[in-house]
């Protein structure tokens, strides 16, 4: 029998949650895309929902986390700033410590 530890980080900016698993996933779609609607579309959620995600991901921030261009010819985009470039792979080491050290505490109820 194998047992796991189930867990969800997110981090809280004065009862705001600025970066969770959706919001990173977000701004990783919106990195690969170069769009939020695109972001939006890869993600399966609606243009409002994304639009919302990034706004409470941006109020929270320290700092933009992207930079929009307006929509024209070719449609509006949207790109990661270096902040937010940072903010996305210190969750994803953040997420990584704490799985391995989970991973290494559940040998406490493995080994009983």
């Amino acid at each position: 029998m194998g047992y796991k530890i189930k867990s969800r980080i997110w981090i809280e900016s004065d009862n705001n949650v600025l970066l969770g698993e959706g919001r990173v996933h977000l701004l990783k779609a919106i990195d690969n895309t170069g769009s939020l609607s695109k972001a939006a579309k890869s993600l399966n959620i609606s243009y409002k929902k994304a639009w919302q995600l990034l706004d409470s991901v941006n109020k929270s921030a320290k700092k933009p986390v992207t930079i929009n261009s307006i929509g024209g010819k070719g449609g509006g985009g949207a790109e990661l700033t270096d902040y937010g470039k940072s903010l996305v792979k210190a969750f994803d080491e953040i997420n990584r410590n704490c799985w391995s050290f989970l991973d290494k505490e559940l040998a406490k109820i493995e080994n009983i």
